[in-house]
């Protein structure tokens, strides 16, 4: 029997450059007050959301990936010939086929990168993440993008009272390469499939072509199971992703957790005990929720602030719909 030649990749992987992008149009409260009865105070206060982005039809997934892209690019201090593969979390890019990873792809100059979508809702960076570390220390490719970008404003009831305040649009990247020292700890991920029905899109595409309901399919959600879920069982994952990496909370510069709602990251922080010196991401309140790109753009501003520097350890975790979780300690780029 013929043996394989094993593959030889990196012994370690790590986040080498960030970048993100917003759309230009922000939208406050105010905006959403004109379809729901509600109040800017109400919205503030159940989530933290003050104002989201919402995407032009220029402002594609395409568009605004390549965008954050070439930021995260030039932050590694790479070129894109360099790219070996490119992974795209989303869940509003309505092609079915083919990947909208292969035009960013292309776009961006790389010599023909591995390329394709995958989709996990909001822990999508999360899974990308692992995703990409197994790729450069497999020996697959040296250097890999990875993506979380959404235009959730598509998929945004505007007369559901539970919902309509919450979505964002945007884009967040990373460029993982190889290191010599972990640099992505151990992945905590997982998924719940039993409790699906908390988050969901309303109807099949297939009802609304067949004219069985009037309505564009939506995203709805339970909003206190999904709190009582995260609050709960997602600040057990963080704690395994600590344990897992050999962190303390002592040891931790930064927690970035999903921007799903602040009250769920006020718990969260509570229930692992973080210390005052740890920085938490709170992109919630100008950004709004947006999914697959919610931790890297919350990544991205922090560094970009000076709320938190290269080389920090940081707590990150995203969960959604599914359910679906993942959570991994990281060393900043």
């Amino acid at each position: 029997m013929a043996k394989i030649k094993p593959s030889k990749g990196a012994p370690y992987a790590r986040i080498l450059g960030v970048g993100g992008y917003r759309p230009t149009r922000v939208v406050p409260n105010e905006v959403i007050l004109e379809t729901i009865d509600s109040s800017d105070e109400w919205i503030r206060s159940r989530s933290g959301i003050e104002t989201r982005h919402w995407a032009s039809d220029e402002e594609t997934v395409a568009a605004m990936s390549v965008e954050a892209s070439g930021k995260a690019i030039a932050d590694a201090g790479i070129s894109a010939e360099q790219i070996g593969g490119v992974i795209v979390s989303t869940v509003s890019h309505f092609k079915q086929t083919p990947a909208v990873a292969t035009e960013i792809a292309d776009k961006l100059g790389t010599n023909k990168a591995a390329a394709f979508d995958i989709s996990a809702g909001c822990a999508g960076f999360g899974y990308g993440l692992t995703l990409a570390k197994g790729m450069i220390t497999e020996g697959s490719a040296e250097y890999v993008l990875v993506i979380g970008v959404e235009r959730l404003s598509d998929l945004t009831d505007l007369e559901d009272r539970a919902t309509a305040f919450l979505f964002g649009d945007g884009a967040g990247a990373v460029v993982v390469g190889p290191a010599d020292e972990p640099g992505i700890g151990p992945s905590i991920w997982g998924s719940e499939g039993d409790k699906s029905e908390t988050i969901k899109q309303t109807v099949p595409w297939t009802d609304y072509r067949n004219g069985e309901v009037d309505k564009f399919p939506a995203i709805t959600q339970e909003g206190q199971a999904v709190f009582r879920w995260a609050v709960f069982e997602m600040a057990k994952v963080a704690q395994q992703a600590l344990d897992a990496a050999g962190i303390t909370p002592d040891d931790l510069d930064v927690f970035i957790p999903h921007q799903a709602n602040e009250r769920i990251i006020d718990s969260m922080v509570k229930t692992l005990k973080l210390p005052e010196h740890v920085t938490v991401a709170r992109d919630i309140r100008t950004t709004g929720n947006t999914s697959a790109a919610s931790i890297p753009l919350a990544m991205e501003r922090l560094l970009a602030t000076g709320e938190a520097k290269s080389g920090d350890t940081a707590l990150v975790i995203g969960f959604g719909a599914g359910l679906v979780y993942a959570a991994t300690v990281v060393t900043l780029p």
